[in-house]
């Protein structure tokens, strides 16, 4: 299980985070919710280590890794498919894929079947370049690049953003998927309510830092979540 508790996390003199926290559980789905500037982005990666917080604790697998850099965190099984993708657009997908690979042990370092399994229009297109796929093909590659990883925790900042319908349904069947299995804790950080509520076992609403809504999922009030989305 993911515990954060109490983050307060500054740019300067800004206060991006206040006594925020987040809890995932595996084989579960925590989404993360809010406008555009609440703190959400800022959120995930404090959690991954690529943003320090001033104060709070991040705790995984019983472990405090707070101090931790993302490297390391990479290593205990946390990775993160961040806002943009992030690909390598002169790197062939297979080559993209081949990145992700290294927090792993050496004898480890193999692209499992099930990746293609998961998204086969990135084996038909192994050998072209990150640029040359659209804008969904490479939401399918970074979250790929994430799962070769094998993580335990799976961080998934708008997987949706301008994507098409199509591949939407696609990524929402396979954030599903995973969580089903068993294996793995999923965070996911959302601006579209109705994708979200589709998927989520537990909700967590910021505003200007703060967490304003919070719970299960069958039992938040959709209009009051909506509330605090429309702009």
């Amino acid at each position: 299980m993911l515990q954060a508790a109490n983050l307060n996390l500054y740019y300067g003199a800004s206060h991006a985070l206040r006594d925020v926290g987040v809890t995932a559980e595996v084989g579960k789905i925590t989404c993360i919710l809010g406008r555009n500037g609440v703190g959400k982005t800022s959120l995930m990666r404090a959690l991954v280590g690529l943003q320090t917080v001033r104060s709070g604790s991040i705790m995984w697998e019983g472990q405090d890794i707070t101090a931790l850099k993302p490297h390391e965190r990479a290593k205990r099984g946390i990775a993160m498919v961040p806002q943009g993708r992030e690909i390598f657009p002169r790197l062939t997908v297979y080559e993209n894929l081949e990145t992700g690979l290294a927090p792993l042990p050496r004898g480890e370092r193999k692209i499992e079947d099930e990746i293609f399994a998961l998204f086969p229009v990135l084996h038909e297109m192994r050998n072209r370049r990150g640029g040359d796929l659209s804008g969904g093909q490479q939401q399918q590659l970074a979250i790929a690049r994430a799962l070769v990883t094998r993580p335990r925790l799976l961080l998934l900042d708008e997987p949706t953003e301008g994507i098409q319908p199509s591949i939407i349904k696609d990524i929402g069947r396979v954030i599903r998927d995973l969580a089903n299995r068993g294996t793995m804790a999923i965070v996911l950080v959302e601006q579209y309510f109705d994708f979200a509520r589709a998927l989520a076992d537990q909700f967590i609403l910021l505003q200007r830092g703060e967490v304003v809504v919070e719970g299960d999922a069958s039992r938040l009030d959709a209009d009051d979540v909506r509330r605090y989305l429309t702009v």
